[in-house]
């Protein structure tokens, strides 16, 4: 993989976490409840943090990086994506964000079957696990709220 196919590559994610940021801030002042306003505000700052530091890599070249994945509990996968509504409950927005994860990370897996280039594979599974990790954060949000029994 060349210089130009890492940039090409990096501008896409970049340009995704700045798509799911927008997003987030957008949901944040949409909202009407309290609570739900600042977990959106909470995954908009997350997905600019996550966008500096791919820029970071981006800008100094770091081909070469590794970010630890998470366990899949496959919580998202059980869950239908609500629709994002002035008047959302905390567990909806929950849930919106972990099904918003969950997409990320099949795009990437998927990316990286369609290239038979090693980098390029390593790259997209790299890139999946950063979403893997959120995904599993929003997991654990999402079963403490939902079954507030398990605390």
């Amino acid at each position: 993989m060349d210089n130009r196919e890492f940039d090409k590559i990096m501008e896409q994610t970049i340009e995704l976490e700045k798509e799911a940021y927008e997003f987030y801030r957008n949901a944040a002042e949409k909202v009407t409840e309290p609570a739900v306003k600042q977990l959106f505000a909470e995954f908009a700052s997350e997905q600019s943090l996550s966008k500096e530091q791919l820029e970071e890599l981006k800008a100094n070249e770091v081909y070469d990086f590794d970010f630890n994945g998470a366990p899949d509990f496959k919580v998202s996968e059980t869950v239908d994506s609500p629709r994002l509504s002035t008047d959302m409950k905390p567990l909806d927005a929950i849930a919106l964000a972990m099904k918003k994860e969950e997409e990320a990370v099949k795009t990437y897996s998927s990316l990286a079957t369609f290239t038979s280039d090693p980098e390029k594979q390593r790259l997209y599974h790299e890139l999946a696990q950063i979403g893997e990790k959120r995904k599993a954060r929003m997991e654990a949000l999402y079963t403490n709220a939902a079954f507030p029994e398990v605390w």
